[in-house]
């Protein structure tokens, strides 16, 4: 579990995160949403220690972030799997290295284990015979599902994602979604997700957070999203174009 108590977190004099307390529990889905400038990509770069908070604390099963030292926090990131915007994959390596590159980092693996583990992963995400294929030979859909491999390849703890499906069309962000849903619950990784997208809103919400002007606004599942009476949610949320669709047809 992820305790987040009351942190906050300012750019010179500009007040970004003003005080957001919450929990993110293993086997979740959680997702983080919020308008272009509200504060929730500051929010989830202070969750993994990429930006140091101001007050308030982050806790990763009762070990405080902002009291550990150097080696404590290189522990901690060997639990962490990231899934960047853009995959972040490296265009010069196959994709089996891709995947072996924390391995390679932060393991005493044997080359035939750290082979046998990007392996299972790529099996893992559906995604067969690619291992000796570079980046740029694979569709965008394909190349997310390497970024995921490669986030779980040190079998993390904790997830996280930020903006998953940033790019893809409708049909290929469903199976990211389905899969980020499915890993989650396998593992019972505690997994945190940034993003725009309304269909991961209402089909993996577990629980979502409303990030507004640096605030917590609010906080639900995906089908408190569809009853909920709150002015910040319903004009954010309802704005979409998927939403209106589903309010319509209510």
């Amino acid at each position: 579990m992820i305790e987040v108590n009351n942190i906050k977190k300012s750019f010179g004099s500009t007040e970004v995160i003003k005080g957001i307390s919450a929990n993110f529990k293993p086997g979740e889905t959680s997702l983080i949403i919020g308008s272009s400038g509200a504060g929730k990509t500051v929010f989830l770069k202070a969750l993994v220690g990429l930006h140091n908070i101001d007050s308030g604390e982050i806790v990763y099963d009762d070990r405080q972030l902002g009291k550990m030292d150097e080696d404590e926090r290189t522990a901690l990131r060997t639990e962490m799997g990231m899934v960047f915007q853009g995959n972040a994959l490296f265009d010069s390596l196959t994709i089996e290295e891709n995947v072996s590159f924390a391995l390679n980092m932060f393991s005493d693996m044997s080359e035939e284990e750290k082979r046998d583990r990007a392996n299972f992963c790529l099996k893992r995400v559906n995604l067969n015979n690619v291992g000796h294929q570079f980046p740029a030979e694979l569709s965008g859909g394909m190349q997310k599902r390497v970024a995921i491999a490669r986030a779980i390849s040190m079998n993390p703890k904790y997830l996280f994602c930020d903006e998953p499906n940033s790019g893809l069309d409708p049909k290929t962000a469903i199976v990211i979604d389905n899969l980020l849903q499915e890993i989650t619950q396998e593992f019972n990784i505690t997994t945190v997700i940034n993003t725009h997208d309304m269909n991961s809103v209402i089909e993996i919400g577990d629980s979502i957070i409303l990030i507004k002007d640096g605030l917590k606004a609010w906080q639900g599942t995906g089908d408190d999203i569809l009853t909920t009476t709150n002015d910040d949610i319903t004009d954010f949320v309802y704005s979409s174009e998927l939403f209106k669709r589903i309010r319509r047809n209510t």
